[in-house]
């Protein structure tokens, strides 16, 4: 899995000391957080809108199940525009800055969150209404190709070295923090009576993007540049284009960081944007109820991705990688036999423990990913990385629900699926842990 380039690239070391204190890294990091949840909490409501809404506002002239592949696919969109985001913003924070790459992410996913608030719908502009649908999604998926390797890149070279877990853990907590915000704004307006949700009240929390947004902005434009990019100025080590030495001097760590990351962005897909599309169409179970069952998982999250950000910091992320993708390949299918009992607790039950132990692995995900790359490739690297693995796990709820009516409702495919990328991102961990290990050497 290494190659001579690889361990060339290792040379350059992810372990360049920063220039400011334990008490300056926190508070970037916890900037980077708060940006981050706003811009996963836009990126998200797609997800959950998918399952409830577009499916029988966008694509009305398609039967339940065709209407809800349909907006899964375009749901899956996003996900394939973000390795083209990660090209884009990689560029940018390689070349002219973390932060100018994390100021236009912020504006672009806002804009085109809030707009999709106001898009008409089938019955009113035909199918002009589906087509910018899938517009805006991609511009959220190119936008987000930025936003996590940027955010990450950002915290990590803000910290001590001997730090990194639990600060690349705090910005992860943003993903729940986002869920919880976009999850709880849909458990508001699904309160209202169905007329009142399908003509309006659906729109409300995409519109609520547009003064987060400038709560976004206001935080992003106080968040310092990076030291460690400054000091690649400064010695003009900036790479003339970043993806293309990523993929020439450094694809097996490429592939290392795919896998590690597929966990984290695939399997919450499946426990997330899946799980609410089968409790909903298959099982016939309540929509409150579902989204409730990820609101209850994501607070269970906070608290486990700050946990794993300590234990990485003594053990390596790449071993905490390994223990979570173990985990949730062995627990996959006791997951999926208790939402298939339709019961309310077994089914929050088994939300909230999908999603704690997929959280093992994706709490370690940004530290593990920013010690394979060197400073002036990192953050193409890692945003390659995430990206492609979210590229690949994207159409990941499209397969699954695919298969279940190929079974006739089975739900053991979407197990199988689960625990495959669960073991995927088992093997780069390993391999993760064996590269940091090598790198720390020839820092030392």
């Amino acid at each position: 899995m290494t190659t001579t380039a690889d361990t060339a690239a290792s040379v350059a070391g992810p372990g360049d000391p920063p220039t400011v204190s334990g008490k300056d890294a926190g508070r970037i990091a916890r900037a980077a957080f708060v940006g981050t949840a706003l811009e996963w909490y836009d990126y998200f409501l797609f997800g959950t809108a998918a399952a409830l809404v577009f499916n029988r506002l966008y694509f009305t002239t398609l039967d339940p199940t065709a209407a809800t592949l349909a907006a899964l696919a375009t749901f899956g969109v996003g996900f394939a525009a973000r390795p083209i985001g990660a090209i884009l913003f990689g560029y940018i924070g390689d070349r002219v800055g973390r932060k100018p790459a994390l100021l236009i992410t912020i504006v672009m996913i806002g804009l085109a969150t809030g707009t999709i608030g106001l898009l008409p719908d089938f019955g009113s502009i035909g199918l002009a209404a589906p087509v910018m649908l899938a517009v805006l999604r991609l511009v959220q998926g190119l936008a987000v190709g930025g936003e996590w390797g940027g955010a990450m890149t950002l915290a990590v070279e803000h910290a001590p070295i001997q730090k990194r877990g639990r600060f690349a853990a705090l910005v992860q907590v943003g993903s729940p923090v986002g869920t919880l915000m976009s999850a709880g704004a849909f458990a508001l307006v699904l309160l209202l009576p169905s007329e009142e949700f399908d003509a309006w009240g659906w729109r409300l929390p995409f519109l609520a993007a547009f003064p987060l947004l400038i709560i976004a902005v206001i935080i992003r434009l106080k968040v310092e540049e990076s030291p460690i990019f400054k000091e690649l100025v400064k010695l003009e080590e900036r790479a003339k284009i970043p993806a293309v030495d990523v993929f020439k001097l450094a694809w097996g760590r490429l592939l290392v960081a795919i896998a590690a990351a597929f966990l984290g962005v695939g399997g919450f897909y499946m426990m997330t944007t899946f799980v609410i599309s089968y409790g909903t169409g298959t099982l016939n179970l309540d929509r409150g109820l579902m989204v409730n069952a990820t609101l209850v998982a994501a607070v269970v999250q906070i608290g486990v991705v700050l946990l794993m950000g300590r234990i990485a910091e003594r053990f390596g992320p790449g071993r905490v990688t390994v223990w979570g993708g173990v985990a949730t390949a062995v627990g996959a299918f006791p997951i999926f036999w208790l939402i298939n009992t339709g019961n309310a607790a077994a089914v929050i039950f088994a939300v909230t423990l999908g999603i704690a132990l997929i959280s093992t692995a994706y709490a370690v995900s940004g530290a593990l990913l920013t010690e394979l790359f060197p400073p002036h490739l990192r953050y193409s690297g890692v945003a390659l990385g995430y990206n492609i693995a979210g590229a690949l796990s994207g159409f990941l709820p499209f397969l699954a629900l695919w298969l279940l009516g190929i079974t006739g409702g089975a739900f053991w495919p979407a197990a199988v699926i689960l625990a495959g990328v669960a073991l995927i991102t088992a093997v780069g961990g390993h391999y993760g842990a064996r590269l940091r290990v090598q790198d720390k050497a020839i820092v030392e």
